[in-house]
């Protein structure tokens, strides 16, 4: 059963958040951070995320019956009930901001409840099911770790931080069309309105170019304005260098292949990324 409760907060989806906070939080030391506010953060960060992805299975386990890839989602098959899920939605947001009120600021309490808020009824209850940029605006939400972790150290948000909600913000619809694409048959039978689902492979392409351009932009400003050695500024170009080849790979074939293929290297991206901030930071 308690395999189950932790299915629910989809913790695989979680790390991609973490990934994002800890060079967040060297951005906003300028060095290493406290361990007990990194600690605090990033448990405080996994609840919070897990808690808004609680609250949408409980609020969208009929939908999840009709898709192959959720159906066996505990809700679906009647293994916790939809109450119980929304009970333990709702303990663990309250533990998740105690943990940041108590350990580090307000306004990064603040920040976890508008991005719980935010993921369960702007993206979940209004957005989903009513646009096909459903995840551009939705991904606010995925985006919020990085204010998170700079308020949880200054109380503060600086231009460095909402640069890099700005890469996440861009690198969002991308990384969830590519892989929206596998499943837009599944997305289709569930009426949710993805955009791979509804439009052309032609036009998705078109609008992952428009966003990963932005990405590109937003990620050299960054280290720019953090101060970051032009090295790792290199490094980032030879990352989205990468991000390029595949996109390119994917707008002359547009298939399933190889937008699989841009939902892994996206992953890579991010997570290279990060990695180089932190390397920035600590070679300052």
């Amino acid at each position: 059963m308690l395999a189950s409760y932790i299915s629910l907060m989809k913790l695989r989806v979680v790390e991609l958040l973490l990934v994002t906070t800890v060079p967040a939080l060297f951005l906003a030391t300028n060095g290493v951070p406290k361990l007990s506010v990194t600690i605090a953060t990033l448990l405080g960060g996994t609840l919070a995320a897990g808690a808004a992805n609680a609250f949408n299975m409980a609020l969208e386990s009929d939908s999840d019956a009709l898709m192959q890839r959720t159906a066996n989602r505990p809700i679906v098959t009647g293994v916790i009930s939809q109450r119980a899920a929304l009970v333990f939605a709702t303990g663990i947001s309250m533990l998740s901001l105690a943990i940041f009120q108590i350990f580090t600021t307000t306004l990064a309490t603040l920040l976890t409840l508008f991005a719980i808020a935010f993921y369960v009824l702007g993206y979940t209850l209004l957005l989903k099911k009513n646009t096909s940029q459903n995840i551009v605006w939705g991904g606010i939400a995925g985006c919020m770790p990085v204010l998170i972790g700079q308020a949880a150290v200054t109380n503060s948000l600086t231009l460095t931080s909402w640069l890099f909600f700005l890469v996440v913000f861009f690198w969002t619809p991308p990384h969830f069309w590519a892989l929206a694409v596998k499943y837009r048959d599944q997305y289709q039978a569930a009426d949710f309105p993805m955009l791979p689902a509804i439009a052309p492979m032609s036009s998705v392409v078109k609008q992952m170019w428009f966003h990963s351009t932005f990405m590109v932009i937003t990620s050299v400003a960054v280290l720019i304005t953090a101060d970051i050695s032009y090295w790792m500024i290199i490094a980032t170009i030879a990352l989205v260098i990468g991000w390029k080849l595949e996109l390119i790979r994917l707008s002359k074939s547009k298939s399933d292949t190889d937008a699989a293929r841009l939902f892994n290297w996206s992953i890579t991206f991010l997570s290279i990324y990060s990695l180089l901030i932190v390397f920035g930071v600590l070679l300052k």
